[in-house]
């Protein structure tokens, strides 16, 4: 079904530690939106604003197949904080503590984790250069980039670095520089990370198709990977955003995320809207 003339559309505004998104549901009403739209509702100031939106749509296979798009209109198979948060929605729509979401990076599996936080299995992360993917054949664990990065994929790629301090890193400049490397054939998400304590991570974020962000649930799987593949940390690790705090936990079943979420509010966008921005 695709959005026609005359034709609103409903979303809410959700967010996972400052990590926003819009997300539309689809289960009902498909919509199919044109980059423009999707770079229109974006704006946020003639939009509403996001890092992600996200698109629940029916599946045969699990509870819900979700579809996730960057601020600048391209696609992403994977968002853990966008999946957190619909994941939540879903299990207070159904009364549910645990779901099976499918998305482009598989099948992920979420569960009410108690005390008003929402866990996500992500999957186990890609570690060969071939499936971040990097853009010939290397070793991922420090690549040949000034600052020895990690790569890692989950689902999508992941570029990572370990500096003495975080905070003095002019991440505006740094990530936009590493997001369109070389080595990244399909743009990269850039965290810059620092060890701050046992099993304790300070990491900030600069998201490929959309710059800085105050949290990134990949991300945040990415850098605690690439931390204990370095021997930096456990497998287990708390890692402190600009929007707050995560736990990752890196297990044999996969790597699994853990933290707050937010309905923020429910609106509609109005067919003018919508037509003028096709």
């Amino acid at each position: 079904m695709n959005t026609r003339a005359n034709t609103t559309m409903p979303f809410m505004k959700m967010h996972g530690l400052g990590n926003d998104f819009v997300v539309v549901d689809g289960r009902t009403r498909a919509f199919n939106l044109t980059e423009k739209q999707i770079t229109a509702i974006a704006d946020r100031h003639k939009g509403v604003g996001f890092d992600q939106l996200a698109v629940i749509e029916t599946s045969s296979s699990a509870d819900a197949h979700l579809v996730f798009y960057n601020a600048d209109g391209s696609t992403s198979a994977a968002c853990g904080n966008a999946t957190r948060c619909i994941a939540r929605h879903l299990m207070d729509e159904s009364g549910t503590s645990n779901l099976t979401l499918t998305t482009d990076r598989g099948t992920l599996y979420a569960r009410d984790a108690g005390n008003d936080l929402t866990s996500v299995n992500m999957g186990q992360p890609q570690l060969l250069w071939d499936e971040i993917p990097l853009a010939r054949e290397m070793d991922t664990l420090e690549l040949p980039i000034d600052g020895g990065p990690t790569a890692t994929g989950m689902g999508n790629p992941h570029c990572t670095f370990f500096v003495e301090n975080a905070e003095a890193v002019d991440l505006s400049e740094f990530g936009a520089r590493h997001e369109h490397h070389a080595l990244y054939p399909e743009r990269t998400n850039v965290q810059v990370a620092q060890i701050i304590g046992e099993n304790h991570i300070r990491m900030r974020v600069w998201e490929r198709g959309v710059g800085i962000t105050l949290a990134s649930g990949s991300s945040s799987c990415a850098t605690a990977v690439a931390a204990h593949r370095r021997g930096l940390t456990d497998r287990k690790v708390r890692i402190e955003l600009d929007g707050g705090t995560i736990w990752i936990d890196w297990r044999e079943d996969g790597v699994w995320m853990t933290g707050q979420t937010e309905h923020v509010m429910s609106g509609t966008f109005s067919a003018a809207f919508l037509e003028r921005a096709k």
